[in-house]
């Protein structure tokens, strides 16, 4: 089972794409798979690398950030950025509906078949004859952090979970009966995750010198990874009583963090909107995930997000990345204030698309936008419905009135959006900054959580105003700087899968949305547009347009019931195949059972 496994993640590697083919082949000329072992593999750094690249290809994770059974559903909708039923907002979520936990030991999908991958690798190399140890130190520091990333994955979703740090056998009675892990504490799991990133940190490089490594974990990412899940573990799902040692633990991290990114030329990107087309040597990218244009079978590894986000009418487009209204209103003004606060600039919703935050163009595209798509750059979208409000301008109308523009390729041709190659930033400076903003408002270093946001403003083009404070409230205190926080969070991640991480770790559900519909805008052309307006609408001055010829409506884009997000959500039960698979389990006390996830 070994060799035959062995050999597998050798070949996965070549085929994913992840290395040159021209390097696959030569090493297989070389190798015959059949009689391969570990032995054999583990004493060759390239051979070893190439298992490496399986282990990536495994758990690098998809443009929504890392859970199987919530990713597939579209983070987004499962916040206030999108609309969509699920049983999460419905309120009739079941044990096993949240089954990432995963209970099949030789399962390569699951998060403890990942885990199990991981721990193999881990353990060959160990055991390998590779002569240089700075090289196996190298190989199974970049494991160290995918083990890491698993766990974080497992912790945030449920609490403590089983800590499983070398290969399970998979054969026999003793094996079965070795394999009955109860769950280790909360507290437990978080520090096996510190411990592998800070092992991780020991050995990775403060930067891959080869445009060939872009991609690779370096320093920065793992430093970036345990600042994130410190974080966590300081917010209130996790942290009600408001422990100071869980915020200085997070504001430690997030300083090591923000040093080490910018020792390996991490920052800030000067485009908000063109740093997603920059891949290697992006230095906003920390952690991410290679995709490639292939189309071949074997070879192609495409970015599934720009094709999801385009008007479907356009080509092959999805269209299903729809902004709610109420994210469209949620961006503040030039000067960087919200909309309904004294500012520079009035709101006039009639106009809403007027003397927004720079970040609303980059984000939305709405009624009358110019969005260059499918390398039109003149390309005007219009979503608004004909006189008599029953039919869309558009082939397939948006549900909400609004279309997602972030991380589109304005320059690939029609028909080939489903092959784009742009790289997913999972983590990107941005984050290493607001982390570091939110743990250090945690310890009460409110000054200089201030200066990480005005960091962050600064870069989307909020206009400095009085004192340079960007918008900002001066004088704010602890919560407030906190809000303050996850606000600027909201607008800068928009439709980035971190939405609902927010909402949850923050227990915020409750007040955001719950006993709420989330909104959509229709746009109705007027009777008194001109008869020719269809033929002539692109010429036109948008601003006279709106005024003259739309009216706006809000609706409700939640149609069967209220949000009714329950509070047992903020641990998810651990499904019950799970807890039949290995007795030794115990359910969350929040689910009947008498597992404390706050331990």
């Amino acid at each position: 089972m070994k060799r035959y496994y062995t050999s597998l993640a050798l070949a996965a590697a070549c085929s994913a794409g992840l290395l040159a083919l021209s390097s696959c082949e030569d090493v297989l000329d070389k190798v015959d798979l059949n009689s391969a072992n570990e032995q054999m593999l583990f004493a060759d750094s390239t051979l070893a690398q190439m298992n490496l690249d399986y282990v990536y290809d495994q758990n690098l994770p998809t443009a929504w950030g890392g859970a199987q059974t919530l990713s597939d559903q579209n983070l987004s909708k499962l916040s206030d950025e999108s609309g969509g039923e699920s049983k999460f907002f419905e309120g009739t979520l079941q044990p096993n509906d949240v089954a990432d936990f995963g209970t099949q030991l030789h399962a390569t999908n699951t998060n403890y078949g990942k885990i199990r991958t991981t721990n193999m690798f881990l353990r060959a190399v160990r055991n390998g004859t590779i002569p240089v140890q700075q090289t196996k130190n190298r190989l199974m520091a970049q494991a160290y952090f995918f083990r890491a990333w698993r766990y974080f994955d497992l912790v945030r979703l449920y609490g403590g979970v089983p800590l499983v740090l070398k290969p399970l056998a998979g054969v026999g009675e003793d094996a079965r009966e070795a394999a009955y892990l109860p769950r280790n504490t909360t507290s437990e799991t978080f520090r096996q995750i510190t411990s592998d990133l800070d092992s991780a940190i020991m050995f990775l490089p403060v930067k891959w010198s080869a445009s060939a490594d872009w991609g690779r974990i370096s320093r920065g990412a793992a430093a970036a990874l345990k600042a994130r899940a410190l974080l966590y573990a300081a917010s209130p799902q996790f942290n009600p009583s408001d422990d100071q040692a869980k915020w200085q633990a997070a504001y430690d991290a997030s300083v090591q963090a923000v040093a080490l990114c910018n020792a390996g030329g991490y920052g800030l990107h000067a485009s908000f909107d063109q740093m997603w087309f920059q891949e290697v040597g992006n230095k906003e990218a920390v952690f991410i995930t290679g995709f490639n244009t292939s189309t071949g079978d074997q070879t192609k590894k495409n970015n599934s997000f720009d094709n999801g986000a385009r008007p479907s009418y356009t080509g092959t487009g999805g269209g299903s990345h729809q902004p709610t209204w109420d994210l469209v209103k949620a961006f503040p003004m030039k000067d960087g204030k919200k909309i309904n606060e004294p500012g520079a600039y009035t709101y006039n919703q009639q106009q809403f698309y007027k003397n927004r935050d720079p970040r609303f163009d980059k984000t939305i595209a709405y009624n009358g936008a110019t969005w260059p798509l499918n390398g039109n750059t003149s390309y005007r979208l219009w979503t608004y419905f004909n006189t008599a409000g029953t039919t869309s301008v558009e082939p397939r109308a948006s549900t909400t009135g609004f279309y997602c523009r972030k991380a589109v390729d304005p320059n690939v041709a029609i028909g080939a959006a489903q092959y784009v190659g742009t790289d997913w930033m999972e983590i990107r400076y941005a984050e290493v900054l607001l982390n570091l903003a939110e743990a250090a408002a945690g310890v009460n270093r409110l000054p200089e959580a201030l200066t990480q946001l005005k960091a962050i403003r600064q870069r989307a083009g909020i206009e400095a105003g009085s004192g340079s404070n960007y918008g900002l409230q001066t004088g704010m205190s602890r919560s407030q700087m906190f809000e303050a926080i996850l606000f600027e969070r909201q607008i800068e991640f928009a439709f980035e899968g971190k939405r609902f991480w927010d909402l949850r770790r923050w227990k915020k559900f409750e007040s955001v949305l719950n006993g709420k519909r989330r909104k959509r805008l229709v746009i109705t052309l007027k009777a008194n547009a001109p008869a020719n307006f269809a033929t002539t609408r692109d010429g036109l001055n948008l601003d006279q347009v709106y005024t003259d010829y739309f009216a706006l409506e809000e609706k409700d884009l939640d149609t069967r019931y209220n949000i009714n997000w329950r509070p047992e959500y903020y641990f998810f039960a651990i499904p019950q195949s799970a807890l039949d698979n290995n007795p030794r389990l115990v359910q969350n006390n929040t689910w009947g059972g008498a597992f404390d996830p706050l331990q």
